[in-house]
């Protein structure tokens, strides 16, 4: 009887594992449904428009859908937030900007609750990293970044930029600026890239910063001109415009674009993801359209790609705590 029992429940023992196993989520083949991607910012921007090729390279991989799903608000903290703070199953990706890193430690200097932490996303892989690009009207009557300088002396902070969002990808870069060159200008923030070249291509502001995707349709089109660009050399699209860096001012700054999942995805899930991401920058189609949008490809996967972004989030650290808090100003 007794060795009756023990057989009993190494069977019910053998039977639960297995029924475990068989409807496990981990045990299901993944992808096995559509996957969400998360562009923090509306359509027009840099993370639109390297998400959209990202995810089409994707799905030939995966062989399931990659959605494009924008998220917009508060510079990229509300889709941020929405991902670091979501599920770990895998069919949530973000594909973020720059300011990813900057926002939390913006937030605390301002004494706010910081809307979700750095420890809450794992790194997939870099996809870009271009510098952004400053830029006025065609018929502006700057013409040159010491005309723009000289004017903002003269006026402060009667000059004003667009950018993503307060401390977002687009701000920083003019924050640094107005600390090299001892100006101040008058900001106005929208919900993302796209609509901040909207804002300046209708006369609402004197400049943006944007990065050369979003930007180089405009100034091919005669609508924009570039006064200047945050890299440490001069971008191959736009040969004649200087760096700050050749006109004397000690500034550099890059717009990365990359891909992450909330912390605690499985780490089979992590490396499909990974290689599907790895695959996906070597696609034809998508070299295609980064070309086209005058984006070179920066690829690091994960393990290159978490240093990078340790490093750019320490240096970015360095950059907030010489601006301290800024709130944004009524009527903005």
């Amino acid at each position: 009887m007794r060795y009756l029992v023990r057989w009993i429940l190494v069977c019910v023992a053998v039977f639960a594992i297995g029924f475990n196993a068989a409807f496990s989520p981990m045990a299901q083949e993944y992808p096995s449904k559509p996957i969400n991607m998360i562009v923090p910012f509306p359509p027009g921007g840099v993370a639109d428009l390297t998400g959209r090729p990202t995810a089409i390279a994707m799905e030939k991989i995966l062989r399931q859908p990659v959605l494009v799903v924008n998220r917009p608000g508060a510079g990229g903290a509300v889709g941020n937030a929405q991902v670091g703070k979501g599920a770990t199953d895998g069919y949530t990706l973000l594909m973020a900007l720059s300011s990813i890193s900057v926002i939390p430690e913006a937030e605390r200097s301002c004494g706010r609750a910081a809307p979700y932490d750095l420890n809450q996303f794992t790194p997939i892989a870099l996809i870009s990293a271009d510098p952004t690009v400053l830029a006025v009207r065609s018929e502006s009557p700057y013409r040159s970044l010491r005309d723009l300088i000289d004017a903002a002396r003269k006026a402060p902070e009667k000059l004003s930029f667009s950018s993503s969002g307060i401390y977002g990808a687009l701000h920083m870069p003019i924050a640094m600026l107005e600390a090299a060159a001892g100006i101040k200008l008058w900001h106005i923030p929208y919900s993302g890239g796209g609509p901040a070249v909207t804002a300046l291509l209708g006369g609402q502001v004197d400049m943006t910063s944007g990065g050369p995707s979003a930007l180089i349709a405009q100034v091919r089109g005669g609508r924009l001109r570039p006064l200047a660009s945050w890299g440490s050399s001069r971008l191959a699209s736009l040969p004649d415009v200087p760096t700050f860096k050749e006109l004397g001012m000690e500034v550099e700054y890059f717009i990365w674009s990359g891909v992450f999942v909330a912390a605690g995805t499985p780490a089979p899930i992590v490396n499909t993801l990974r290689d599907a991401v790895r695959r996906s920058v070597q696609d034809a189609d998508f070299k295609a359209t980064m070309e086209k949008i005058q984006t070179p490809v920066a690829y690091l996967d994960a393990p290159d790609f978490a240093k990078y972004w340790e490093a750019d989030t320490r240096r970015m650290a360095g950059v907030l705590k010489h601006l301290g808090c800024i709130e944004q100003k009524a009527g903005n």
